[in-house]
């Protein structure tokens, strides 16, 4: 099994410390019509990102994709000043922010556009994406161009074996979601369902993890929508259950304001924050490797076999 970095594939166990959801290089500005969510600048992104490296993070999923300001360049220029392994993306993300030329797609055209970026390269450049994301549904819907999109990834991910993420708005619709993907035979361990800290029905995240896929609580240190003492609660809840080796970490940047150097949490707050919480909670490391390490490993190897329960 390997990882697609956007430097060439890689040995799964040599991914190493991963943030599993999150965003080096994008504009959402021409939809959210605010300044703050056009995130490019390198300089700053750079510097924000080397506290995340010097606190011993190795990777990250970079799940941007077309319509939301990707540049798989700038991600190549990132992971060669910092060494750290990026694993870029294809797909789009969510209605109103797929692209005004593919909106009268359907989902074979979505599937054969992905597997053509996946086998080819993105954007004419030699770089292939290593994850399908960050595939998104609306607040407690599907729209119809999200269904064909979803479609798409689907059949994009049974037959390149690559990953696929996905995004809850505000964690609605995971377990539609993952009844989505189980009547349509992708194997579930080759999921990853987005933003379920922000689910605060810790029994529909039970519900979801029973299935099989994996589970990310990625917006750490976004409290204006919910505190991370309550993400805590929930994960702590979830590792009572027995769900340790399906969960990741991360916290989904997406603003110039999310930077450390502008008052934000900054690349590094799960490293810097939420890790110390979870070993003051008494969480051994062995844990605590399997939600940084072991369980990236597993969610963004390509070529998996089998399924999980």
């Amino acid at each position: 099994m390997y990882i697609q970095t956007v430097l060439g594939k890689i040995r799964s166990e040599e991914l190493g410390v991963c943030a599993c959801h999150e965003h080096l290089y994008l504009d959402l500005s021409h939809v959210k019509k605010n300044d703050d969510t056009r995130l490019q600048d390198l300089n700053l992104v750079l510097t924000d990102l080397r506290n995340f490296v010097e606190l011993g993070g190795k990777a990250i999923i970079e799940v941007t994709n077309d319509g939301m300001g990707r540049d798989v360049e700038k991600l190549v220029e990132i992971s060669e000043s910092l060494d750290l392994q990026i694993i870029a993306s294809t797909g789009c993300y969510k209605d109103p922010l797929i692209p005004d030329e593919k909106l009268p797609w359907t989902r074979d055209e979505f599937s054969e556009w992905m597997i053509d970026e996946i086998e080819n390269g993105i954007n004419g450049t030699d770089v292939k994406p290593g994850v399908i994301g960050e595939i998104g549904s609306s607040l407690n819907k599907f729209q119809q161009i999200e269904i064909e999109l979803f479609h798409g990834a689907i059949q994009a991910a049974k037959a390149t074996k690559l990953p696929l993420s996905t995004h809850t708005t505000l964690g609605t619709m995971a377990k539609e979601q993952v009844e989505l993907f189980i009547r349509e035979g992708l194997p579930l361990n080759q999921v990853i369902i987005g933003h379920q800290d922000l689910n605060e029905h810790d029994e529909i995240v039970l519900d979801v993890l029973s299935a099989g896929p994996f589970v990310a609580l990625d917006t750490i240190g976004k409290e204006n929508y919910r505190t991370d003492e309550a993400r805590l609660t929930s994960l702590l809840k979830f590792l009572e259950n027995g769900y340790e080796d399906q969960l990741l970490l991360s916290s989904d940047l997406t603003r110039k304001s999310h930077l450390r150097v502008n008052g934000g949490q900054g690349y590094d707050v799960v490293l810097r924050d939420f890790v110390p919480r979870l070993k003051e909670k008494g969480i051994p490391e062995l844990v605590i490797e399997k939600l940084l390490v072991k369980n990236p490993q597993k969610a963004f190897s390509i070529g998996k076999e089998g399924e999980t329960k």
